[in-house]
């Protein structure tokens, strides 16, 4: 990942060997005066496993939310799984390529598990058949062996709302198991949890994305986790690369400087 707009620096991936799932060329966004994201390029392999690290307002999310299209960039071209995202229209296409979970998990919590999780179906379905929930058998039985292989195969009918907050997590990776998309994207997935539930949270997020063949792409701010479950880090500050570094090489003193602790009084 770099700053410029020219050729892509592939020091840590090979893209002869390895697919290119996202290609970024100077892409950057703004929100009114304010620089979210400068411009940059981005270029992640099928396998990857990168985290975002930063500060608060870093520009960890917008990032996301650029490659998850949620927000179109300013500036530059974006590729998703070899297509020009700009091209890629809500529905099959983009949810084939990126599926995000948000920080809310973006769970309906009055209709049970089940349907929360064959929500991951809708973006390839046609119009009609969205609205009027036409879940057959097949895509049921889908939904509840995504939730046995997370454990909560019992909570198939019971509403989000009543679940805990651990079961809800689960139940929004249940629902990018059915979606099958290429490129995961995770916002602070574990920012709620405990030490114990976030390593099982990541190491479900990271096996998902190992048995699709794709990417997965999180902020979060543990370095011990992402050492553990990560194979590059990317640093943002004020909305500006920092480094592009493997992620054993986040070490106290890179993220000293990457938080600015050394001017903090």
């Amino acid at each position: 990942m770099s700053q410029t707009s020219g050729p892509l620096n592939q020091t840590t991936v090979d893209s002869d060997q390895t697919q290119l799932l996202v290609e970024g060329y100077g892409i950057g966004k703004a929100f009114g005066a304010l620089t979210a994201l400068a411009p940059i390029d981005v270029a992640i392999s099928a396998g990857e496993r990168v985290a975002l690290a930063g500060p608060s307002g870093s520009g960890k999310s917008t990032l996301l939310y650029v490659l998850a299209g949620l927000i179109p960039p300013d500036t530059g071209e974006l590729f998703l799984n070899s297509q020009r995202a700009s091209r890629l229209q809500s529905g099959r296409g983009l949810s084939e390529a990126v599926g995000l979970i948000q920080q809310q998990l973006d769970l309906v919590p009055q209709l049970p598990a089940v349907q929360n999780v064959l929500a991951g179906r809708l973006g390839q379905w046609g119009l009609l058949r969205s609205l009027v929930s036409l879940f057959s058998a097949r895509e049921r039985d889908a939904a509840f062996a995504a939730l046995s292989r997370l454990g909560i195969a019992d909570k198939i009918d019971d509403p989000t709302s009543q679940l805990s907050g651990g079961e809800q997590q689960r139940v929004a990776i249940a629902r990018l198991m059915l979606q099958k998309p290429k490129i995961i994207l995770a916002d602070e997935p574990v920012s709620s949890l405990d030490p114990a539930r976030a390593d099982e949270i990541l190491r479900l997020l990271t096996g998902l994305a190992a048995d699709t063949g794709g990417a997965m792409i999180a902020s979060l701010h543990a370095p011990e986790m992402i050492r553990e479950h990560f194979t590059r880090v990317i640093g943002l500050r004020e909305g500006v690369l920092q480094f592009d570094i493997p992620s054993q090489e986040l070490t106290p003193s890179v993220l000293d400087a990457l938080y600015d602790l050394d001017r903090q009084p």
